[in-house]
């Protein structure tokens, strides 16, 4: 089983973290994993991009032309991607930001306020972590507890409460995709 995901949005919003703890977190599950991050000169604010490529067995590239997976985090990103998932794959979009209907009907798409959401918990900064809830609750590529352990292992060193509201942010994203999005 192979699977390649691509996470985008701007700079500052978390894109490339998520990315990083997902393939940290596949690694110590055993997986072999790639991890190609991309972002613009300005970075923040900027375009930024990563793809992780996940599976049981050799991985001869990074690069994942036609995802089976996609994390989108805003409108240009989805105007960029949506057409290279491939049939029959999964779009997480942050409706927050993303307030148009996609082009395609043969993809599955789970969208997730995650904004609005990150809102109620009291910080921004757990929108990444919102969406990375999401995104592994809708494809059952992992588990929450797994993404967790590989945040923690990145972090090393954080304050409680931090990784606390990281945890929030991932249980509501997945409560949210279980409810229907």
């Amino acid at each position: 089983m192979t699977k390649k995901t691509i996470f985008a949005g701007f700079g500052g919003q978390g894109v490339l973290m998520m990315g990083y703890v997902y393939a940290v977190s596949a690694m110590r599950d055993g997986k072999n994993v790639t991890y190609l991050p991309s972002y613009g000169a300005e970075v923040r604010g900027g375009t930024a991009n990563c793809t992780v490529v996940v599976s049981d067995e050799e991985i001869f590239s990074p690069v994942a032309s036609f995802p089976d997976y996609a994390v989108i985090m805003n409108r240009p990103s989805l105007s960029r991607y949506e057409g290279t998932i491939r049939e029959g794959g999964i779009i997480i979009l942050n409706s927050s930001l993303i307030d148009i209907d996609l082009t395609r009907q043969d993809v599955d798409v789970a969208k997730v306020p995650a904004n609005d959401i990150a809102k109620k918990l009291g910080s921004e900064r757990t929108i990444n972590m919102i969406m990375l809830g999401a995104f592994v609750t809708k494809t059952g590529i992992a588990t929450l507890d797994s993404i967790m352990n590989g945040l923690t292992e990145i972090v090393k060193g954080k304050k409680a409460s931090v990784m606390k509201l990281n945890r929030k942010g991932l249980d509501k994203g997945a409560e949210y995709v279980l409810k229907g999005a």
